[in-house]
C-alpha cells in the first residue's frame, strides 16, 4: 500500500498532525498549515540557478497578527531510521499509529502523542521556544502501557 505523500489527521475538526513523507514534491513553495497557525510548514523545490533575494523579516507582524499561543505546534524531521508515532486525541483516546521514515516531517499540532525507536534514529525537531524542557508537557498513561 502507497502511503500518501501528504496527510492530514485530524479528530473531527481538530487538527491533530500533518505528515509530510520523504519527496521531491512540486516545484515552487508549498504550504501545508493554515495562515492562522503559529507555525507555518512548506516544501519548497526549485532549480539550480534559482536566487531568493537577500531579505529580512517584518517585526511589526507580531504585533499586528499577535495571537495567544494555546498549543506548542512541533516539527519533527526524521533524518535517520524509522519510528513509530502514536497519536491521540485531547482527550487522551489513541487515534492512530504511522510509521515514519528517513526524510519524512511530522508537524504536532494539537491532541498528545508518543513515539517508538524502530532503529536508531536521528530526528530534528523544530519547535517554538523559549525552550522550557518538561515544563510545557503533561505526561499521561498510554493504553496498555505504564502500568
Amino acid at each position: 500500500m502507497t502511503k500518501p505523500l501528504i496527510e492530514n489527521i485530524a479528530d473531527g475538526a481538530e487538527p491533530i498532525a500533518l505528515i509530510v513523507r520523504a519527496g521531491r514534491g512540486k516545484p515552487g513553495i508549498q504550504f501545508f498549515t493554515p495562515p492562522n497557525y503559529s507555525q507555518q510548514l512548506a516544501r519548497m523545490r526549485h532549480p539550480a540557478g534559482r536566487k531568493i533575494a537577500a531579505h529580512t523579516h517584518r517585526t511589526d507582524l507580531a504585533e499586528r497578527f499577535h495571537a495567544p499561543q494555546f498549543y506548542t505546534h512541533e516539527v519533527l524531521l526524521i533524518r535517520e531510521g524509522r519510528a513509530r508515532v502514536e497519536l491521540y486525541t485531547s482527550g487522551r483516546k489513541l487515534l492512530c499509529r504511522r510509521i515514519l521514515s528517513a526524510g519524512d516531517v511530522i508537524m504536532l499540532c494539537g491532541g498528545g502523542h508518543a513515539l517508538e525507536m524502530l532503529e536508531e534514529t536521528s530526528i530534528i525537531e523544530i519547535k517554538q521556544g523559549p525552550y522550557s524542557g518538561d515544563g510545557d508537557k503533561i505526561h499521561f498513561k498510554q493504553p496498555g502501557k505504564n502500568k
